[in-house]
């Protein structure tokens, strides 16, 4: 349940945090190059994260880890001035995320339910449906990613981790409506998670 004390962020400066950082590390390194794009995709991260901590008091789970991500990456990128670790960055996280699900549900832990349960009202089923699928989904990201990185051409990858990534997310997350329509507990009941 939202904290109702906290501000609410402006929507645009919400899509400036969540956006801002790609669209930069996208435009300086058509400028500048890898490293460049690199140096500022780390620091506006970080300042972004930084925004939203300010505003709202609080950085929710993903945005932190996706951080933490970037700097780590970024960092060992700019530390040995070599682009192999910001372009395997999306495959260890995709893999990383689908691990993570797939040992939850092992556990009997559906980890997705526990992060998206305030914004979806599924069934059990329709979690473990749903948790799958995202599984599956960060798996063929991985492997797109490794696919791109070691086929194209830096600026070819910049682009799909700019916009391919962003752009298949959204295209996967509204391909799942019909899933969550026929899971979906009228707004009185408690969903069942695990």
């Amino acid at each position: 349940m939202p904290d109702e004390t906290r501000p609410a962020m402006p929507k645009g400066l919400k899509t400036a945090i969540d956006f801002g950082p790609l669209i930069l590390f996208f435009a300086v390194n058509y400028q500048a190059g890898l490293m460049a794009g690199t140096a500022v995709l780390v620091a506006a991260t970080v300042i972004a994260i930084a925004v939203s901590f300010w505003i709202e008091r609080r950085v929710p789970l993903m945005p932190a880890v996706g951080c933490a991500f970037v700097v780590f990456f970024g960092g060992l990128t700019l530390v040995f001035e070599d682009e192999f670790f910001i372009k395997i960055k999306p495959t260890a996280v995709n893999l990383l995320l689908a691990g993570v699900l797939l040992v939850g549900l092992l556990l009997r832990r559906n980890f997705l339910a526990r992060v998206m349960g305030g914004m979806i009202n599924i069934d059990a089923l329709g979690w473990q449906r749903m948790t799958w699928a995202w599984i599956g989904f960060f798996v063929v990201l991985a492997v797109l990613n490794e696919i791109v990185w070691r086929n194209f051409s830096t600026d070819d990858w910049v682009t799909f981790k700019a916009f391919g990534i962003p752009i298949l997310a959204v295209v996967f997350s509204i391909a799942l409506a019909p899933l969550i329509q026929r899971h979906q507990i009228p707004p009185d009941e408690t969903p069942e998670r695990s």
